[in-house]
């Protein structure tokens, strides 16, 4: 039996659009021999949905666009089969009324075959607001290449069983375990899983795991490309049983996979699926073990999968930042060339009193290496403009904090006003660990469309332009179409301590501490959930670690008003933050 592993890319909640990529792809399969087409979960709605399956209207239409599905299949390719993530009403009168499930779509008819048993609640996981767990595994037997198959069915989560290797799982059942009673001959997985690092080998290890203990190939396929902040990866594959390691271990990179999909791209790839006592073996024609990058190039794809997805469906065509020539709106500005291509990216500079002729001259530099359009902005006669508007009101000038934050104003309502008249996708530029700790303006730095960094702590930053800068990032930069020789984000740029440039001679070290000291706390209170007495008992001085935990919780408003991020790490500040304003331990009024 020839599988053809389909790794979409859907616009969520377009229905009608991703049956006809559904359909596409069928005819890719097709054409390549296979007789059983993969998509991954909830494929005909994209995933994350969200409240979209609260719509009964949209509901309706999801029977309509199978059944197109199902009569197109009849005419065009009536020897072949496809499996559909679908949203299966389940009958109930009150919420959660649906199963997520997987439809068997062929030769005119369409009939629901898996239903999933885990549904994750964690990080930006909701599915029990929409779904109810299923109570038995799913089982689908066809007649293929003349033997009958017996195919195991189970949907994203239902893989996710081993703690020792993921270090949590969800209560409740084992839908693996469940399988070992029916001696299945294939065990497949179709998945929605989004981007996080060093997850590929997870997801392989999970499913060499699964192939041990039922004794069979896994045929795993993810979605792939951004939703909102959610960046799919792809990277699908075939997990052999033999070959691997013991069941005891994780996997090697690659080690037991027969093959696998790109990293960040649309793909179509068959594999020739044989008995149990038969190796395992890709079709030759299709075998693709294609590596997967190393984890900063890797995180740099994604970021540009991000941004160049979010700006495709959200329906903008150029995109628009301010150049300060810091290193955090210069990564963006690379980011943004290799999403959007050069000529779709404009900078503004916007110089003030305080701004250094370095960094003017660093953000022209860079601007230069791009083919970036720039335009230059001073905002000094802004700033004279609000001296003289509010020195009535406060009885002279404003000054520290509060004339500070009106240079980020100014700038960010400049930003606004070019967006709004060119119909640009403002990306902000600021990075996690300055929304950790609150250290950017309301209305200012923190406008825009999109977070583009807002998952990066500062030392990542740095880290990912260093890398941008290195040999080894040649042949990535070419094939995304920037520059691949020489300099990209610039020395001068990499080497300049970190500085707003809000007031003479200002250096983020007199407000914080050093980011390589700062970084590893925030992780530790973000990630770990971690509180100040641990963090002192391991060495952390006290001051320094209630500071970084009052700071942390102070800023909880501004990241309530924060534009959209790209979710990089195991926890970012967005959908799966879920931390109140107004609580306990905040000794301090709000400041903006």
């Amino acid at each position: 039996m020839r599988l053809a592993l389909a790794q979409l890319n859907p616009l969520v909640g377009d229905l009608a659009g991703n049956g006809a990529r559904i359909l596409t792809a069928c005819h890719q399969a097709a054409g390549q021999g296979a007789s059983l087409v993969l998509t991954p979960e909830l494929s005909l709605w994209g995933y994350p949905p969200r409240d979209l399956l609260l719509r009964p209207s949209l509901i309706a239409q999801q029977g309509v666009v199978l059944q197109q599905l199902a009569d197109a299949l009849a005419e065009e390719l009536p020897q072949l089969a496809v499996l559909v993530g679908i949203a299966e009403p389940n009958g109930a009168a009150a919420l959660p009324n649906l199963f997520n499930a997987v439809a068997l779509v062929q030769a005119g008819n369409w009939r629901v075959v898996a239903r999933k048993r885990l549904l994750p609640t964690y990080d930006v996981f909701d599915e029990q607001r929409y779904f109810c767990a299923a109570s038995e595994p799913s089982l689908l037997e066809l007649e293929q290449g003349g033997r009958h198959w017996r195919l195991g069915l189970t949907i994203c989560e239902d893989l996710w069983v081993e703690e020792e290797l993921q270090g949590h799982r969800l209560a409740g059942a084992d839908p693996v375990a469940e399988l070992l009673p029916h001696h299945v001959d294939l065990l497949l997985n179709l998945s929605a899983s989004p981007f996080g690092q060093a997850k590929v080998a997870l997801r392989q290890s999970l499913a060499h795991r699964a192939a041990t203990r039922l004794g069979c190939p896994v045929v795993y396929v993810n979605q792939v490309g951004g939703n909102d902040e959610l960046v799919f990866d792809g990277a699908s594959f075939v997990m052999n049983p033999r070959g691997g390691p013991d069941a005891g271990g994780a996997v090697e990179a690659g080690r037991g996979v027969v093959c696998q999909l790109a990293c960040g791209r649309e793909q179509v790839l068959t594999w020739d699926a044989a008995p149990c006592a038969a190796p395992s073996t890709p079709h030759p024609d299709a075998l693709l073990l294609t590596p997967v990058p190393e984890p900063l190039e890797q995180l740099f794809r994604t970021l540009v999968l991000g941004v160049a997805d979010y700006a495709r469906k959200c329906g903008f065509h150029a995109a628009l930042l301010g150049l300060s020539g810091g290193i955090d709106s210069a990564l963006v500005a690379v980011i943004a060339a290799a999403a959007l291509g050069a000529e779709r990216v404009q900078g503004v500079l916007m110089p003030s009193p305080w701004s250094s002729e370095g960094s003017l001259r660093d953000a022209q530099a860079l601007a230069a290496r791009l083919g970036l359009a720039t335009q230059i902005a001073a905002i000094a006669p802004l700033m004279a403009g609000f001296d003289a508007a509010l020195t009535p009101v406060l009885a002279g000038p404003p000054a520290g904090l509060s004339a500070e934050n009106l240079q980020s104003r100014i700038r960010g309502t400049l930003l606004m006003a070019v967006a709004n008249q060119k119909g640009q996708l403002l990306l902000s530029t600021g990075n996690k660990s300055e929304l950790a700790v609150g250290y950017c303006t309301l209305y200012g730095d923190m406008n825009g469309g999109l977070a583009v960094i807002g998952d990066l702590y500062k030392t990542t930053v740095f880290a990912l332009c260093d890398w941008l800068d290195s040999p080894a990032a040649g042949p990535c930069r070419h094939e995304l179409g920037l520059p691949a020789d020489g300099e990209l984000v610039g020395q001068a740029i990499r080497e300049k301590p970190p500085s707003a440039e809000l007031r003479p001679d200002q250096r983020d070290s007199d407000s914080l501490p050093d980011y390589a000291v700062l970084d590893p706390i925030l992780r530790r209170y973000i990630e770990h959930l971690q509180s100040p007495e641990e963090l002192i008992a391991d060495g952390t001085p006290a001051e320094l670690a209630h500071r970084v935990m009052a700071l942390l919780r102070r800023a909880e408003f501004k990241r309530r008003q924060a534009p959209p991020l790209l979710k990089i790490g195991s926890r970012s500040f967005g959908s799966g933050w879920r931390m109140p304003i107004a609580a306990a331990n905040l000794e301090e009024p709000l400041r903006s």
